[in-house]
């Protein structure tokens, strides 16, 4: 391994993808869009380091429609070419760089990345999709060269994070010192999501298409096989038909003899900030909702991106912190919420790790400021599916320090559905504590929780199997 301060300079030599396909095993309603089928990106990446040493690297993400960019204009499909698009970007752009570390390639190319996303009329996160996913592609690639996990690489700085222009803000922070002593957490508790359409119990009428398939379907099924104590509640952005849903939600969850976690999730189907003020009051007043209420920890990015940074969010926040996640498409996007009361920010894989971990920086920084512990990350999820792309994620927000993470991708998804079987089970023999093997490859959850060790610890990012890119891809195209 490189001395400290010594990362490895490279140069990108090539940039293929390949494509996944996948049904949901029941349909995910999340906004105005209700996702039935998507597809997952499998990035390969291979670098040259100096020396002339060759290695390559992997990285997979879903090419998620009506999340990236949610104008009603724009079909599925033409969401799924932006993201194809940011790829392309990317890969020019680094593969036009020479003798740059890893966090050097990201942060020169940034500002022309997102001019050229504008240009072609990407939102600012679809404009970093190609970014984030070749970030980690890269990395990956230098930890299976270098023979090291995840946690160590960053712990010694192998990307050769440092001030930069790009995060001019943290010009007084020491980096590399901030990333020796982040203390991975080994356990995180899985926050499992509550969709607009999700049944809760055998109350509600089964659907006629509801999967038989032995997993857990209702809210309470999960609860029984996974024991979750920690949830993700969808809020559709009517008052009424919100109260009402939790109401529903409330009641199978009080039901748990133990303290349960939830965090609300707007997906920017608020108005405007007086009548998110007015649900939360009508929140607060509700009898049924008091033990919910206590135990809601905040609420995540309920006015649309558009507007919420408008005005000041200062009444909300007296309710529950307010967290970002889709306003957060630009690095600048997180002083500019603090500014206007936001407390939180979203760590996804899809947004790039290197965000993430200046955005943790940041929270450090601004809580030794503010002398409490304000300013916080959450850790959420995109229909993350099993093997590297859901490696990847657990093995960040562990290094973050995040205690808790959204999974969902494991329950509106069977198992390892876009993943060849062989390559489902190397990845179950590679990760016993994280996959049960039999009787088939599927994420382990146990008494609500996963265990990440083997992501930190794998000779690579995530993970040391190699994903299969022959016949299983659906397609594959270089950028």
């Amino acid at each position: 391994m490189p001395e400290a301060g010594g990362a490895p300079k490279l140069r990108v030599l090539a940039v293929d993808v390949f494509e996944r396909p996948f049904r949901l095993r029941m349909p995910f309603r999340f906004g105005l869009h209700t996702l039935t089928q998507a597809r997952q990106a499998l990035v390969r990446v291979t670098i040259e380091l100096e020396g002339g040493r060759v290695a390559t690297g992997y990285s997979a993400e879903v090419l998620l429609p009506k999340w990236f960019d949610k104008r009603p204009e724009f079909t599925p499909e033409d969401n799924e070419n932006q993201l194809r698009q940011s790829l392309r970007n990317a890969a020019r752009a680094y593969m036009d760089e020479r003798g740059k570390t890893a966090f050097g390639l990201f942060a020169d190319t940034y500002r022309a990345l997102m001019e050229a996303g504008a240009a072609a009329d990407l939102p600012p996160l679809a404009a970093g999709y190609g970014a984030a996913l070749l970030d980690r592609a890269i990395f990956d690639a230098i930890c299976r060269e270098w023979r090291v996990g995840f946690w160590d690489a960053m712990r010694h700085n192998l990307p050769g994070m440092k001030r930069h222009a790009v995060v001019a803000d943290l010009d007084g922070f020491d980096v590399p010192l901030f990333l020796r002593e982040l203390q991975p957490v080994r356990t995180l508790h899985a926050r499992h999501t509550v969709g607009m359409l999700d049944p809760l119990d055998t109350s509600d009428t089964p659907a006629p298409d509801a999967p038989q398939d032995g997993l857990p379907v209702t809210l309470q099924d999960v609860i029984d096989t996974y024991g979750n104590t920690y949830f993700k509640l969808k809020l559709c952005g009517e008052a009424d038909r919100d109260i009402a849903r939790l109401v529903d939600i409330a009641r199978v969850l009080d039901r748990l003899p133990s303290p349960y976690v939830a965090t609300l999730d707007g997906n920017e189907q608020y108005a405007d900030a007086q009548s998110l003020v007015e649900f939360c009051r009508r929140m607060e007043a509700t009898p049924a909702l008091r033990r919910l209420q206590a135990s809601t920890l905040f609420i995540e990015q309920p006015i649309a991106r558009t507007r919420a940074m408008d005005v000041p969010v200062d009444a909300i926040a007296a309710f529950k912190p307010l967290l970002l996640d889709e306003s957060d498409g630009t690095l600048e996007t997180f002083p500019r919420g603090k500014a206007r009361g936001y407390q939180g920010v979203s760590s996804k894989s899809c947004k790039g790790f290197y965000k993430s971990l200046v955005n943790r920086a940041r929270c450090a920084q601004w809580n030794l400021e503010a002398g409490r512990p304000m300013y916080f990350m959450s850790a959420e999820d995109l229909i993350i599916q099993p093997g590297i792309s859901l490696q990847q994620d657990l093995a960040l927000a562990s290094l973050l320090g995040i205690d808790h993470i959204e999974r969902n991708g494991h329950h509106y998804v069977d198992r390892f559905a876009a993943t060849p079987q062989a390559e489902a089970r190397a990845l179950a023999a590679a990760h016993p504590d994280l996959y049960n093997a039999s009787p088939a490859p599927a994420l382990k959850i146990h008494r609500g929780c996963i265990d990440v060790d083997s992501c930190g610890l794998a000779e690579g990012f995530g993970t040391a199997v190699v994903p299969e890119t022959n016949h299983a891809a659906d397609l594959s195209w270089q950028a």
